[in-house]
């Protein structure tokens, strides 16, 4: 198998772990308070993260991870908002929906984004305005 084939089978097998965990939590009831939990593990985390991958701006945050997992294709929008993050679809969302899990959004993709971005500068905001789980599109505002 050559070195590309080898790269899709562990981004699918990544995503695959992922939603089996979520499913996982999901059915024990403890989805939310797990995730919150990461979350705050996340932001305190961050900065070494956002250094080790050697994320510099913002926008980094999103476009590296989804390079690596091959998840999304984040869009990157700047006006007088702030950036603005879009993508209109996502493997892991889809595929947590075909198994009928919890939604796997912030555990595994907003929350680490979150976590970078406080990292490089804890000033910044980073608001979720929508999700591919209940809407049409994954929609965050960094200010």
């Amino acid at each position: 198998m050559n070195v590309e084939n080898r790269l899709k089978v562990l981004q699918n097998l990544y995503v695959g772990v992922l939603v089996d965990s979520v499913r996982r939590y999901t059915a024990a009831g403890i989805l939310d308070k797990v995730t919150e939990e990461k979350r705050n593990e996340q932001l305190v985390q961050g900065a070494q993260i956002a250094k080790s991958l050697n994320i510099q701006k913002p926008e980094e945050g999103f476009t590296l991870l989804a390079e690596i997992t091959n998840c999304a294709r984040w869009e990157t929008t700047e006006g007088p908002e702030g950036i603005v993050m879009e993508t209109g679809s996502c493997r892991l969302c889809a595929f947590a929906k075909n198994l009928a899990t919890g939604c796997p959004c912030h555990i595994y993709c907003l929350n680490p984004m979150e976590g970078m971005l406080k990292g490089l500068d804890s000033g910044y905001d980073f608001i979720v305005e929508e999700t591919l789980w209940h809407g049409a599109k994954c929609r965050v505002r960094i200010g």
